[in-house]
């Protein structure tokens, strides 16, 4: 989820408007949840409609009003207005914690193509490795409410942050857990310091066959 994200600005649904701008902004505040990609416009009818729906559907799994622990979930507001005025008008109907994209980021455009989006209100549930969840989660929503998040979370199989000690999630949080180029160097590294070390203790066999990392990877 973060490489979708982490060459992005992403802003805050606040009065403010603060923006993340950074890599380690962008991991924090992503690494490790469900993201709703929330693809709607303000001349939409359908979507005025469900939008009150869907901010308390995020504000019941997040806000310490309703919950002890806020669940790890993203709401991302994907705005597919006409005008900046509507973004900004459709985006009071929203809760503060939810993010957006800049109306001037053509990025919208891409992400509207990149998930075949059809239909509006359309919500695009990911798991935290960029794979989709749900097409359009919208029905569930309105079905289910709340309950249906429980589903999510096990689908996704998140890690609990709760049960990990916070150094441990800092760490983890400082990089993109998604990248599996990232992964298979670290993987393929560890593998050569193993062989040097037997090497010197006479295990060694094969001198020139440490294994080698093909410059590509698999994309998300």
């Amino acid at each position: 989820m973060v490489d979708l994200f982490v060459d992005r600005v992403l802003v805050k649904n606040n009065k403010d408007q603060d923006e993340l701008d950074t890599e380690r902004e962008i991991v924090m505040r992503l690494q490790n949840r469900i993201l709703m990609l929330f693809f709607a416009s303000a001349a939409c009818e359908s979507c005025q409609q469900f939008a009150p729906t869907l901010a308390d559907f995020f504000k019941r799994l997040t806000d310490e009003f309703y919950v002890d622990r806020a669940a790890q979930l993203v709401l991302l507001y994907i705005s597919l207005d006409q005008s900046e005025e509507q973004q900004e008008s459709f985006l009071k109907e929203l809760p503060k914690k939810c993010l957006f994209l800049a109306y001037e980021d053509p990025y919208r455009r891409e992400l509207e193509a990149m998930f075949n989006v059809q239909e509006l209100p359309t919500v695009v549930v990911l798991r935290p490795d960029c794979s989709i969840l749900i097409p359009n989660a919208v029905e569930e929503i309105l079905g289910l409410g709340p309950g249906c998040y429980r589903n999510w979370q096990e689908a996704a199989e998140l890690i609990d942050r709760n049960f990990m000690i916070n150094e441990d999630f800092e760490e983890k949080s400082m990089r993109s857990l998604s990248d599996p180029v990232r992964r298979l160097k670290y993987k393929v590294e560890d593998e050569k310091k193993k062989n040097k070390k037997k090497k010197r203790k006479g295990w060694g066999g094969g001198g020139e066959e440490d294994a080698e990392v093909d410059g590509g990877g698999p994309s998300w």
